[in-house]
């Protein structure tokens, strides 16, 4: 064999051993390190193996002659292997470890974002169950309020009336006969004190007004009222504590609606030109 036959073959069986090193180390720390780092650190190791081996025992010496591998050269390229393993061991073991705590640092960022958002879902929500609940209680209440002005009104003006009129038809009927002049009733013959209002022969520019649009007076109260001399809204806008008294005793069936019902404000309203919400209903068609 000549001497370059021998030099390659040399070479060869470095590259050949330190590739097989190279193997064996990737194949021992890829559990610990990550097949990557297992094979950066394996080719790293191995081409520095090479390259030793092939320094050691394939370069020439001297005047061409063959490097004769010895037991002391044999023995430092092991040393050397195994610091490099050792090394390179070191270094995988440093990189999965920086890999590590950036691995925690990620989570832990993650982990806060998410707190943060749930967090910010949960206001986000609780907000707009408050405001959900205000709004349904408000109109919960306008609902009730609504309910009972109209319960209340009903009451007071439609079905209290009817029945009050029902009730004291007969009696109406029979304490109120028409008569051409009802104004010159006397005044001796009252019921409960107080002063008898000043009362009309008939209703100015013969049109009365409608006196059903005040709470509590109905059909049968306003024919009533009528044949009392009482046909406008100022007639009763200007009753005094005195005639309010009088009305209260004398109306036949319908004694002390005057002021339970509060006639001469409701009256003060509608004689202004102005409108309450019974009127408004009575107006509308809803009470009679």
């Amino acid at each position: 064999m000549s001497q370059r036959e021998g030099w390659n073959m040399c070479r060869i069986i470095s590259w050949v051993l330190a590739a097989v090193v190279g193997i064996l180390v990737i194949r021992g720390i890829i559990g610990s390190v990550g097949f990557i780092a297992a094979v950066m650190a394996g080719a790293a190791l191995a081409v520095f193996i090479g390259l030793v081996l092939t320094r050691l025992f394939c370069m020439k010496q001297g005047a061409g002659a063959a490097m004769v591998p010895t037991a002391e050269a044999a023995k430092e390229s092991a040393a050397d292997a195994a610091q490099a393993t050792s090394r390179a061991a070191a270094d995988a073991g440093a990189k999965a470890k920086e890999t590590a705590a950036e691995a925690g640092a990620k989570a832990k960022e993650v982990a806060a974002d998410a707190g943060a958002k749930a967090k910010e879902t949960a206001a986000e929500a609780g907000a707009k169950a408050k405001e959900t609940a205000e709004d349904t209680g408000a109109k919960a209440k306008e609902t009730a309020d609504d309910v009972a002005a109209k319960a209340g009104a009903g009451a007071d003006g439609e079905t209290a009336a009817k029945a009050e009129d029902d009730a004291g038809e007969k009696a109406a009927t029979a304490a109120a006969k028409p008569t051409a002049e009802p104004a010159a009733k006397p005044a001796e013959a009252t019921e409960g004190g107080g002063t008898r209002p000043e009362a009309l022969s008939a209703p100015k520019g013969g049109k009365a007004d409608n006196l059903k649009e005040i709470k509590g007076v109905g059909p049968k109260l306003e024919t009533l009222l009528n044949e009392m001399g009482f046909y406008h809204f100022d007639q009763i806008a200007s009753w005094g504590p005195d005639e309010v008294a009088w009305v209260d005793g004398n109306i036949k069936g319908f004694k002390g609606r005057v002021s339970r019902d509060n006639w001469v404000e409701q009256a003060k309203v509608l004689a202004s030109g102005g409108e309450t919400e019974f009127s408004k209903r009575v107006d509308d068609g809803d009470v009679y």
